[in-house]
């Protein structure tokens, strides 16, 4: 399966310690299926005056079920909950691999409506269940990203 991850820069060997911490699931190497999603990321790059770089990888997805993976189907209040918690920095559990949804722009904007406790979290989960679930894959364990995501290559947008 290819991954795709948009940044200012070719990304040969992904490094977890360049991640921001408290990002959806945690410190990781955000990728994601869909390729124009990982173009729309980088040229937001691009908009601020950077480089914007698409970056494509390989990865074996049966390999999933060798590693702890945590997988959220849907924009649910597990799914919620765990978010909520990584961007103060807690640490509800440890996997190796997270997939789920990701927060794009209007999806952020519902979850600091609900930090700000400007609606509670059934009209979060009301807003949410309308969104289209697109699945980032979030490799949180560095020795899989050496052994198991392959580079196959960049592209400068």
């Amino acid at each position: 399966m290819i991954f795709y991850h948009g940044s200012t820069v070719e990304v040969t060997q992904p490094n977890i310690t360049f991640s921001r911490k408290n990002l959806d699931f945690g410190q990781g190497f955000y990728t994601i299926p869909i390729k124009q999603q990982a173009i729309n990321w980088a040229m937001r790059f691009k908009r601020l005056g950077k480089n914007a770089v698409l970056n494509y990888y390989e990865f074996d997805e049966t390999l999933f079920t060798q590693f702890h993976t945590k997988t959220f189907y849907s924009y649910s209040e597990q799914w919620l909950d765990f978010i909520l918690a990584n961007r103060i920095g807690i640490t509800v559990e440890t996997f190796d691999i997270i997939l789920g949804g990701v927060a794009n722009d209007r999806i952020f904007n519902t979850i600091e409506l609900l930090t700000e406790s400007l609606i509670t979290k059934q009209e979060a989960l009301g807003r949410l269940m309308y969104e289209e679930n697109n699945q980032q894959i979030c490799f949180l364990n560095q020795t899989i990203l050496n052994q198991h995501l392959i580079f196959k290559g960049s592209e400068i947008l």
